[in-house]
């Protein structure tokens, strides 16, 4: 029995989806049974919990053999993040143990290490959970994923809408630092792979897409495939800024903070290596087919 948290969200959908068409037994972690009704009808267990509910983890874990862990959050308070994610994932963890879990595979992201950790809550609460899973003393796997392209959700969509809308399409700053976009059944097959095989287990991979680009080729390649014909226009980051204090103090969840600001200042977001290309061979969804699915 696999046990997936964040199987409600737009990445876990489609890992459980993924793990649901190779027909093995998944249980998801939800905090409203309503909200996995999807999941009941691909036969799915459910199991009514929170990170932040030990006692429910405990028994959400009753029979598992493998977790996969992906609930996170990009924007709240500290304190926020260290409940949910480090307190949450150490709750998590400790359940595992106890229930005598043999894999435990989690979804950390590009850009997390040492010396980005105190960039940004986000960063420092993956590059903790990271610290927390190592130690466990659980067989573990853990995926850095680049930026997760999707027709369904994440920031696709919005990127076409903005496309196709707007009479400019905005770039934030110069648009020469670079990302890696990975498709998000491509991520939901290297967690499938990531629970079984043993020549994985203990190791770290960085997962990107088969194209490289600057923001300026991401916005080009998508009104290309599109057919799209607008300009592009730069919007300073120091503007972007005083946008994001205001728009922070809206209820509900903000697509830009001024913490992803700072992430996106940091530099380049692909890959360091090939480990996991040279490792799972899957073939990968090529960027402009990537930016062609988009609903």
């Amino acid at each position: 029995m696999i046990l997936v948290t964040g199987g409600t969200g737009f990445v876990g959908g489609h890992v459980v989806h993924e793990l649901r068409g190779r027909d093995l037994a998944v249980r998801c972690l939800v905090r409203d049974l309503r909200r996995g009704a999807k999941l009941a009808t691909w036969g799915c267990e459910l199991a009514e919990g929170d990170l932040t509910d030990p006692a429910s983890l405990l028994a959400a874990m009753a029979g598992a053999d493998t977790v996969i862990h992906l609930v996170a959050i990009r924007q709240g308070k500290g304190g926020e993040f260290r409940r949910i994610m480090v307190e949450g994932t150490r709750d998590l963890l400790a359940a595992a143990r106890e229930a005598g879990v043999g894999r435990f595979v989690h979804m950390s992201a590009l850009g997390t290490s040492e010396e980005t950790k105190d960039l940004v809550p986000y960063y420092w609460a993956k590059w903790e959970n990271e610290q927390q899973v190592q130690s466990s003393g659980i067989p573990f796997v853990i995926f850095r994923p680049s930026f997760v392209f999707g027709p369904d959700g994440g920031i696709l969509p919005t990127f076409v809408k903005l496309a196709k809308l707007t009479p400019v399409t905005p770039i934030i700053g110069n648009g020469r630092q670079r990302i890696q976009p990975i498709w998000a059944d491509d991520l939901a097959k290297y967690f499938a792979d990531g629970i079984e095989r043993e020549d994985v287990a203990g190791r770290v991979f960085e997962l990107g897409g088969p194209d490289v680009v600057s923001w300026n080729e991401l916005w080009e390649h998508l009104k290309r495939v599109r057919g799209i014909r607008r300009p592009s226009l730069h919007i300073p980051v120091a503007l972007m800024k005083v946008n994001a204090l205001l728009t922070e103090r809206l209820p509900g969840d903000i697509p830009l903070t001024r913490d992803l600001l700072k992430m996106l200042e940091s530099g380049d977001n692909v890959v360091s290596d090939d480990e996991a290309v040279r490792t799972f061979s899957l073939p990968l969804v090529p960027l402009d087919d990537q930016l062609r699915r988009a609903a």
